[in-house]
Formats: C-alpha cells, sequence, structure tokens
C-alpha cells in the first residue's frame, strides 16, 4: 500500500513540475498597451474572426494577477492578467532585418 502512495506523490510532483515549466510569465506595467482575450466569441461563431480584441492602455496592474484596463474611451475595468497579451502592432520591424532562405535553386 505504501508503494502506491509513493509512486503517485512522484506522479504529481512531476506533473507540476512540467506545468510549472510551461506557464508564461507576463510581466505589465501601467501604460503598456495589450490586446484583450474574448472567450466569449465561440457563441457567436465567426471562421475568420479574431478572439482578441484591443488595444486596451494598463491602468493599474493589482496582486494576484488582476489588471485594470482601460478602453479607448477612457471607462476603466478590471480583468484577469491571464486574459491579455501584449500588443505588439505598434512595434514595426527593423529595416536591417534579413531572412536567409538558403541555397535557392530555380529549375
Amino acid at each position: 500500500m505504501i508503494y502506491q502512495y509513493e509512486s503517485s506523490k512522484v506522479y504529481k510532483e512531476r506533473t507540476k513540475a512540467f506545468h510549472d515549466k510551461m506557464i508564461q510569465q507576463k510581466d505589465f506595467t501601467a501604460g503598456d498597451q495589450v490586446l484583450l482575450f474574448n472567450s466569449r466569441l465561440k457563441l457567436f461563431p465567426g471562421k475568420l474572426k479574431s478572439r482578441w480584441s484591443g488595444p486596451f492602455r494598463i491602468k493599474e496592474v493589482l496582486p494576484y494577477g488582476a489588471i485594470t484596463l482601460l478602453d479607448p474611451e477612457g471607462r476603466e475595468f478590471t480583468v484577469n492578467g491571464q486574459r491579455v497579451k501584449p500588443d505588439m502592432a505598434d512595434q514595426g520591424i527593423p529595416q536591417e532585418t534579413s531572412l536567409d532562405v538558403g541555397d535557392v535553386r530555380q529549375a
């Protein structure tokens, strides 16, 4: 009997370590622009409709992962920090960026 408890404990420890390794840390500060995930979009199916809305500006980062957002009209609301991601739309691609496509031969 003791063997089963030990093996389940080892299993839970390994599963937790794997789960914790896959979590991406998101560090937000006031003033950042973010996109908000709309989880209710599956009620209104749209094949090509994006589930991300925004951009919204962060007003305040609250404890335990909550974030207060400001919409473009200035209204504020609080959401879970797991539902937002950084908005990269205003960050352009540098001019010196190049891609290596390897050896391209024409037939």
